[in-house]
């Protein structure tokens, strides 16, 4: 049986944002020592995304403002998201690491896979960088599995905060479902339950905004109630995840309150999914999370979830009760278009 794949590259280190910068090169170096020393796990080398396939998702003028920052310092697309003279060759390696997860899946080399990766995409829009965000690293992947005959794509966003970028490639496309769990009222000011697409893509993007404060058990009956049964309506032949473990109580940005044990119940329902719908078709890549030890952690728990060493713990924190006003306006919100 193939295992779990990883991909890392740490050649994405050379993306420096700056000095006191919560997207820093730590981020993926002690990912790196993690990766290393982890038994079990298949490892790939990763790739750069060519410019046909940033261009699934990115214009041209946006591909080449980017890449125009090559060699240079001190390029700021907006009061976030700054690059370095190496940002570009590492942003093209975070799209194409997840390209290289999603093939080793579909080829059968592997039952599933996670691309430690940086700099993070979610934020990243058509037109523009955003929030520490390049390239759409998961909206590209997503593309890129339509061409390769996928018919239908899941993407579940577990960031704290909501993939803008992501959302708005997709919401007007009846084939790519967008979950996302996240803090609100919170950056970047978008994903409110009523968010759910338009035109065609009516019903295909699920917002969960969640007040600060949720915890475990809160994520735990937000998959249990709504979100698992619209991936199974919805019947995806993929599902992607962008795993951001800043809704960790640790983390110095957002005011959440998940354990480890609370990424390995996402995970692990995430994974059951896959099952379900997608012959076990999976991948996850790296977003948010700026406590280096809650990074490692988190990643850690889905990682053991996913070579099914472990069944989901019970939370650690949190209550479920508390999600059910968040749950009600969402399915108020859905219920035209699935079976709540």
């Amino acid at each position: 049986m193939p295992g779990t794949a990883v991909v890392a590259d740490a050649r994405m280190l050379e993306h420096d944002p700056g000095r006191g910068h919560p997207e820093r090169p730590d981020r993926l170096r002690v990912l790196l020592d993690y990766v290393a020393e982890a038994r079990g796990l298949i490892r790939l080398g990763s790739r750069p995304a060519s410019y046909d396939e940033l261009a699934l998702v990115h214009l041209p003028e946006h591909i080449a403002r980017v890449a125009a920052s090559a060699g240079r310092a001190g390029v700021a697309f907006d009061a976030d998201t700054t690059t370095s003279s190496g940002s570009y060759e590492a942003a093209r390696l975070a799209a194409g690491s997840l390209l290289v997860a999603c093939e080793a899946v579909l080829a059968g080399e592997a039952a599933n896979a996670f691309a430690v990766v940086r700099p993070p995409g979610h934020h990243a829009e058509r037109d523009r960088p955003m929030g520490f965000c390049l390239f759409n690293n998961v909206a590209l992947a997503a593309a890129w599995l339509r061409q390769r005959g996928m018919a239908r794509v899941a993407i579940i966003d577990w960031d704290v905060h909501h993939g803008n970028g992501t959302q708005h490639l997709f919401e007007s496309d009846p084939d790519v479902l967008y979950v996302s769990t996240h803090q609100f009222p919170f950056y970047p000011g978008t994903g409110a339950a009523e968010e759910v697409g338009i035109g065609p893509g009516t019903g295909r993007t699920l917002n969960l905004p969640f007040p600060a404060g949720f915890g475990d058990a809160e994520y735990a009956h937000a998959f249990d109630q709504i979100i698992a049964p619209i991936v199974r309506q919805f019947s995806p032949d993929f599902v992607l995840v962008s795993a951001g473990f800043d809704p960790d109580y640790r983390d110095p940005l957002a005011s959440m309150e998940l354990t480890p044990a609370g990424f390995a119940t996402m995970a692990s329902r995430c994974l059951s999914l896959a099952d379900e719908t997608a012959q076990g078709r999976f991948a996850a890549i790296l977003e948010g999370g700026y406590d280096l030890r809650a990074l490692v952690e988190g990643v850690d728990a889905t990682l053991t979830t996913m070579r099914g060493q472990s069944t989901a713990p019970p939370p650690a924190t949190g209550a479920a009760r508390n999600a059910d006003p968040v749950l009600a306006r969402v399915r108020k919100a859905q219920s035209p278009y699935w079976r709540l």
